[in-house]
């Protein structure tokens, strides 16, 4: 194996940019056991996120809270001019781990495509279908794969109008309530009657003016993660709240996980033929996840599919590379080489 100068690019400006940071230290450890040179990225800061030694997000490094208007600031002051200032002839690859935001919708990726330089996960149209939820349900559904009913509110205030309420009618409760291009649960709420909508509306609103309002399944909780062209062994994922929201994703202990979940096989080959077809009528390449509900009609029911999932040591894609046998460095390797093929081709 050729060693490889990555650059790894974590941390960003989205609501999400805790969670990156905890998969660019994970990345960041698995790429220096495989032997490559790193150049570790804060797009929000402009700084490296290594310090002395190679240590990941050493002292001192620009560390800004994960609140919305601490990040706005930093939207402001053009995040996004540190990936356009950047050398990339001093790398051979990029390992894009920025969560959400610019750095999942395809922005960076349009970059990077300009820079004519590898990088992980998929392309700029495959990764802007894949962020704006009710874009991709509408192709889900044209393609036959079963999706939640739904509905899309895009608001110019944090309330819905009367008129705008009676459409949700047809859904009952409990509902989902989220924002239409935002992961990791963000501004997601369940709403379990009508008192509670107005305030799951202000916190959808807080994070994108589409708001998407969607049927609640009730039933597991599955996921499908994607290697290349090959769906990995099936996640169920039991969390302690009633879904498997930004706590229990990211707190040790708050969710249990069962991979590969107890399905028949018949039920397997049906749910990750489904995460397959989601993630190709998308146009996603590399590695991603499909997340599902099996609803207590033995349906599976997609949600959504993730371009760039997260990579820590509670995230679902790793758990699946471990279940089909693939360790945590050998899938970040094949991640990259995923990467180097797609701009080989």
């Amino acid at each position: 194996m050729s060693k490889l100068r990555v650059l790894l690019l974590a941390g960003g400006d989205s609501p999400e940019r805790e969670v990156s940071l905890s998969s660019g230290r994970a990345v960041a450890e698995a790429i220096g056991k495989l032997g490559h040179s790193l150049i570790a990225l804060d797009p929000a800061s402009g700084a490296s996120l290594l310090g002395p030694g190679g240590k990941f997000l050493a002292d001192g490094v620009h560390e800004l809270p994960p609140d919305s208007k601490s990040l706005a600031v930093v939207r402001q002051k053009g995040a996004i001019r540190t990936v356009e200032r950047f050398d990339f002839s001093s790398v051979d690859v990029v390992f894009n781990i920025l969560h959400g935001g610019r750095g999942e919708d395809g922005t960076i990726q349009a970059l990077l495509d300009l820079a004519e330089k590898p990088y992980t996960g998929s392309g700029v149209l495959a990764s802007a279908l894949a962020m704006n939820k009710h874009v991709s349900k509408k192709l889900f559904k044209a393609e036959g794969i079963p999706t939640p009913d739904w509905e899309l509110f895009t608001l110019k205030e944090s309330k819905l109008s009367d008129e705008q309420k009676e459409k949700l009618k047809r859904f009952g409760y409990p509902l989902i309530v989220k924002p239409n291009d935002a992961g990791s649960t963000v501004g997601l709420s369940v709403v379990h009657n009508a008192d509670e909508l107005d305030g799951a509306i202000i916190a959808a609103f807080e994070y994108s003016n589409q708001v998407m309002i969607e049927e609640f399944i009730a039933g597991r909780e599955l996921t499908v993660g994607v290697l290349g062209l090959t769906p990995l062994p099936v996640v169920e994922i039991i969390p302690k709240h009633e879904i498997y929201d930004y706590t229990c994703k990211y707190t040790s202990g708050m969710t249990q996980y069962i991979c590969p979940a107890k399905l028949s096989d018949a039920q397997t080959r049906e749910v990750q033929e489904l995460g397959l077809k989601a993630f190709l009528i998308l146009g996603c390449e590399g590695f991603g996840r499909v997340d599902f509900r099996m609803g207590n009609d033995g349906v599976f029911y997609c949600l959504e599919a993730n371009t760039l999932p997260g990579m820590t040591s509670l995230s679902l894609v790793p758990k699946a590379g471990t279940a089909a046998g693939i360790s945590f460095e050998n899938l970040v390797q094949k991640i990259i080489d995923l990467a180097l093929e797609r701009r080989n081709a």
